[in-house]
């Protein structure tokens, strides 16, 4: 494993033990994702921070509220990486308010206004993604759901016009379907992938070609949720045989960790984890003064899916305990 991968590892391994204490009554499937925030930042977790943003969060807001709950963990996480926790929660609030003018309230809808307090012109964009979930539930009524106005919203920045983002992620999804059989997870796919400025037909065979790779080198990556932060790998490094050694090598690494093990995360969730640190150093490496705005948004995408994966996880861990 090359240094600059070992040191994202170590710094991984670190953030996910700061996390897993102070937040040990929350959801296990969100500690990973969590820790993995600060990994893209390059920074490491301080427990002091987290509870003060914790603390703030319930300060500020209702037991009800969906500033809470499950999101409760990687909110917390996000507010300790800002300068100005308190300033930031307030806009997040305010643009809270903004977005529910447009979509129906949820843990989602609040995720997405967090996201925006880094971003300018945000009521504009808010309208903006509106219109594009619009056209999102006419092609798949019974696949958009409420998770899917966070990548609406954050597709209104892609720079794309309306009528362009759908004819893309229309065609991404008819492709990954050939291969990928899920609609409802491909959908979200062709969400991440439309954030890439080059053809269908390319960007989806990119993604194929690197999921069959992983598999050839002995790597079953998942076919489901898992996708989406593999998508968003794919659009940030070009070169497929250096990802696949780089995945195997944080596999192995991962799986000699603390939970990892029989009774912990499963594989696929472990190679997702993987995809998520080797997205990290492919940023790392680009720098953040070359990012394009595409690979800036696919990190932040590749982030986000991850925690909207493991908050579905969660809620549905939850609903079978509650169900015995």
């Amino acid at each position: 494993m090359r240094v600059s991968l070992e040191q994202i590892c170590t710094q991984f391994t670190l953030n996910r033990e700061v996390v897993r204490e102070t937040f040990r009554w929350e959801p296990s499937e969100l500690v990973p994702v969590c820790a993995n925030l600060f990994c893209s930042s390059g920074r490491t977790a301080d427990a002091q921070a987290l509870l003060e943003a914790r603390d703030l969060i319930r300060h500020e807001t209702g037991v009800f509220s969906n500033f809470r709950g499950n999101l409760i963990m990687p909110l917390s996480c996000m507010l300790s990486l800002k300068e100005q926790p308190e300033e930031t929660f307030r806009r997040a609030q305010d643009n809270y308010r903004l977005l529910k003018e447009e979509f129906r309230g949820s843990i989602y809808l609040a995720l997405t206004a967090f996201l925006l307090t880094d971003r300018e012109n945000v009521e504009d964009k808010v309208r903006e993604g509106r219109a594009i979930y619009r056209r999102m539930k006419e092609e798949h009524r019974f696949l958009t759901s409420s998770e899917d106005s966070v990548f609406a919203v954050m597709l209104a920045y892609s720079g794309k016009g309306e009528d362009a983002l759908v004819q893309d992620m229309e065609a991404c999804y008819d492709l990954l379907k050939q291969t990928f059989h899920d609609s409802d997870c491909m959908q979200t796919v062709s969400h991440v992938l439309a954030m890439d400025a080059e053809t269908p037909e390319k960007k989806t065979m990119r993604l194929i070609s690197l999921y069959e790779a992983l598999r050839q080198a002995g790597l079953k990556y998942g076919r489901h949720y898992e996708v989406a932060t593999l998508a968003a790998l794919s659009m940030m490094h070009p070169d497929t045989g250096r990802l696949v050694e780089d995945m195997r090598d944080v596999d192995q690494y991962l799986s000699t960790q603390r939970g990892y093990g029989v009774l912990g995360y499963s594989r696929k969730s472990r190679l997702m984890h993987a995809a998520m640190l080797v997205s990290d150093e492919s940023m790392e490496e680009k720098g953040m003064q070359e990012a394009t705005l595409t690979s800036t948004l696919s990190m932040v995408i590749a982030q986000q899916m991850a925690v909207c994966a493991a908050l579905a996880a969660s809620s549905a861990a939850a609903a079978s305990s509650s169900s015995h």
